[in-house]
């Protein structure tokens, strides 16, 4: 394998137009995995952690891009270097309508005078800057961008507040407004059903269940991970649900985060004791009293809080299939486990998922090590080994500063699978695959080599590895759901049906207590 790095001094792309970018140069033939970012410190980081930094990267400047290659054995790397800027380069749309660039947030308004969003995906020493200019343009901001400074968003989402505006974010992945899907999301029916969350995996799962459980969602509005810390106080998330309360297309509210800061649990408490309309709340390990004490209705899981905002919204309990856990399963899953085979590990795209099924799996088989656990003693880093129970969230920033999304570019996560396959005390691999807009067109056809050859590695030593997959989407979805789960399914792969029953059956699959 050789790696090839070349530079485009002053040639600026945002993160966004840099994600799909990407997503298409990775899809070249020969191409092992392609980084394409801004030359920033950060940036620069991330390719030495990869072993991907040569010495023309280290030169590069903030406003340069960086296009580094790695290629395949018996592939030249000039010629795919040739082949990758083929995939860059931006084409004329055909037709009359084409699309159109502006210099300035002012001049986008100027020439759409009836926006009201802006989605903000520059990166993130500059995001709170244009973030700042749309809201004083009268537009609501959609933060994708991520590295944004703690500061910058307590002073973007008091100013918002002021003028009566919602500012989603920073690293807001997901929303619905209007029945408009931003950045990543799902395509699910419309409804009653309003959602405000943390995140954006969070958010999907819960829209996405909605949809299976045969209700529809009215808005799905989008906070921004650290919105209910104490620093920022929950400021989006209180004015999501008075938004909620005041539109007339929602009839039932659901909110979806990690346990909030006490104050801020407090402040959301007593907004929630207003609501006129029910309000269903899913604090992810939160405590079931304070919740029910506010007069909302408890849902331990995502899963648990689409099914009781559905059958609120007047959806007959009966009609819906709720994918009970198939114990036989379990079962025989645990049969074919070796006795030393005792640990799950999970590695996910989506940040909740990660969380909710790495919370399931502690509750019932031991504490679980993740890059994103909130007790310090169970904190790896996100390059260091796995070790017992192990939670892997590739879409935390430590991974994506200066490339895609695992959403959008898994090539991280293969080399993972294909590593805990090593592992003789491994007996599942938990992943999701996640579908909708913004996502990769075919996350199965990309992971499906790894899943090979990680079974491979276990049946040559004897062993049975369990992969259980949870495919993430709706039968509207521009991948297919179905043809997704069906090539899974052909190679041995293990289908779960939410973020809750895949936490319940990687549990119930390396526990080694009798029945």
């Amino acid at each position: 394998m050789a790696i090839k790095t070349i530079i485009k001094k002053n040639t600026y792309f945002d993160s966004v137009s840099l994600m799909a970018l990407s997503t298409k140069a990775n899809g070249v033939e020969g191409v092992k995995q392609v980084n394409i970012a801004m030359g920033t410190s950060m940036n620069k980081d991330v390719l030495k952690n990869t072993g991907l930094l040569q010495k023309e990267a280290e030169e590069a400047k903030p406003g340069d891009l960086m296009i580094v290659i790695e290629s395949e054995e018996g592939y030249d790397p000039e010629e795919l270097l040739v082949k990758v800027e083929e995939v860059m380069q931006r084409k004329e749309v055909q037709g009359e309508e084409k699309d159109l660039t502006y210099s300035s947030v002012e001049a986008a308004v100027k020439h759409h005078k009836d926006a009201k969003v802006a989605v903000i995906s520059v990166p993130g020493a500059y995001a709170a800057r244009v973030a700042k200019k749309a809201i004083r343009e009268g537009l609501h901001v959609m933060m994708f961008s991520d590295n944004v400074t703690l500061e910058d968003e307590i002073e973007l989402k008091k100013e918002a507040h002021e003028k009566g505006l919602l500012v989603m974010g920073p690293d807001c992945g997901t929303a619905i407004l209007n029945g408009k899907g931003l950045c990543f999301a799902n395509e699910v029916r419309r409804g009653s059903i309003g959602i405000v969350a943390a995140s954006g995996t969070g958010a999907q799962e819960v829209s996405v269940r909605i949809h299976d459980f045969g209700g529809g969602v009215s808005q799905l509005i989008g906070t921004g991970g650290r919105d209910l810390s104490k620093e920022v106080g929950g400021i989006m998330m209180l004015d999501g649900i008075k938004a909620l309360q005041e539109d007339e297309d929602t009839k039932i509210i659901i909110l979806v985060s990690k346990p909030p800061a006490k104050e801020v649990a407090d402040k959301i408490y007593a907004e929630v004791q207003k609501s006129e309309k029910p309000v269903v709340i899913c604090f992810l390990g939160g405590d079931q009293k304070e919740i029910e004490a506010s007069g909302a209705i408890y849902a331990k899981t995502t899963k648990q809080a689409a099914l009781k905002a559905v059958i609120l919204s007047g959806v007959p309990e009966e009609t819906i299939n709720k994918h009970s856990l198939n114990m036989p399963l379990i079962e025989e899953i645990k049969a074919k486990l070796n006795p030393e085979q005792k640990y799950v590990r999970g590695l996910f795209c989506g940040g909740t998922i990660c969380q909710e099924v790495a919370y399931l799996v502690e509750e019932a088989v031991g504490p679980v090590y993740s890059n994103i656990s909130k007790k310090e003693a169970y904190k790896i880093g996100p390059m260091e080994v796995s070790k017992e129970h192990t939670f892997i969230d590739f879409g935390d920033d430590s991974f994506t500063q200066g490339r895609p999304h695992p959403m959008i570019d898994p090539s991280l996560r293969l080399d993972r699978i294909v590593k805990e396959a090593k592992d003789p005390e491994v007996g599942v691999i938990a992943i999701d695959m996640i579908l909708g807009y913004g996502a990769h067109m075919d996350p199965v056809g990309a992971t499906l080599p790894a899943i090979k050859e990680a079974k491979a590695i276990a049946a040559k030593e004897g062993r049975h590895l369990e992969i259980l997959a949870f495919v993430l989407g709706t039968e509207l979805d521009p991948q297919v759901f179905d043809d997704q789960v069906e090539r899974l399914m052909a190679e041995g792969v293990t289908i779960s049906s939410s973020s809750e029953n895949t936490g319940l059956l990687s549990r119930g699959f390396v526990s080694k207590e009798e029945n």
